[in-house]
């Protein structure tokens, strides 16, 4: 099976372990992995601001990147999400709209495509610790991925997982809205990391960079010795 890799930019830039461990994980498994170099952002930025009539321009780019590809996988929920998304961005244009769809029916977030596509709940990890789980809200919420993540996690040999008090509230990042309202957005995270560190979990792991990169930064801040893992990273690991 061949698999087209969206690595993102926060996994381009932030999360390179994540990354590769995306690709090791995915080869493991027997998939042939490409990565078009043509690639770039998803446009979520600026669709989030409002500049909806740019954010077609990157959609345009991104479908023609993709055209050629059997299945588009990220190891990001929020940015496969955006993907599904661009459909109603060409609402008045049928031609591109139908492309848009064609893209929106092949692209998964990594967990959802290990679990709805491969048909495999055990990637035969093994990771010694105790960690909790981050949901993150364009992944459950929108994209409507919600068990994937955990029924993987639970089949890895040695990881003891804790639930995650009020794990479906928002961490405060939201991409732009964290800039905007940076202040609510501060709040927010802080309260995440309260209860992170109310589980004494190891580990924090998480499917989406920006909610990593967000809790991160405040857990360090905190001077918290909770370390932040991406899912990948942990699915991936062999022992």
């Amino acid at each position: 099976m061949k698999v087209s890799l969206f690595v993102t930019c926060l996994g381009d830039l932030f999360f390179v372990n994540a990354s590769k461990a995306t690709v090791e994980l995915l080869e493991h498994l027997g998939c042939e992995v490409e990565f078009p170099k043509a690639q770039t952002c998803c446009g979520q930025p600026t669709f989030n601001s409002g500049y909806h009539e740019q954010t077609r321009e990157v959609a345009k780019l991104m479908i023609e990147t993709f055209d050629h590809a059997e299945y588009v996988v990220s190891p990001s929920g929020s940015c496969a999400y955006m993907f599904h998304a661009y459909e109603d961005l060409f609402e008045e244009d049928d031609v591109w709209r139908e492309k848009a769809r064609k893209l929106k029916e092949k692209t998964y977030e990594l967990t959802q495509f290990i679990v709805e596509v491969l048909q495999v709940t055990d990637v035969g990890a093994t990771f010694e610790g105790t960690a909790t789980y981050h949901s993150s809200c364009h992944m459950t919420r929108l994209l409507g991925v919600k068990e994937a993540p955990f029924t993987l996690l639970n089949n890895v040999q040695g990881l003891n997982m804790i639930d995650l008090p009020n794990r479906s509230d928002c961490c405060g990042f939201g991409g732009t809205f964290a800039v905007k309202m940076s202040s609510i957005s501060g709040e927010m995270v802080e309260e995440k990391a309260e209860h992170i560190e109310s589980t004494d979990a190891q580990y924090l792991i998480g499917a989406d960079g920006g909610c990593l990169l967000n809790i991160g930064g405040r857990l360090h801040h905190n001077g918290s010795e909770v370390k932040v893992l991406h899912i990948a990273e942990v699915l991936n690991n062999r022992g």
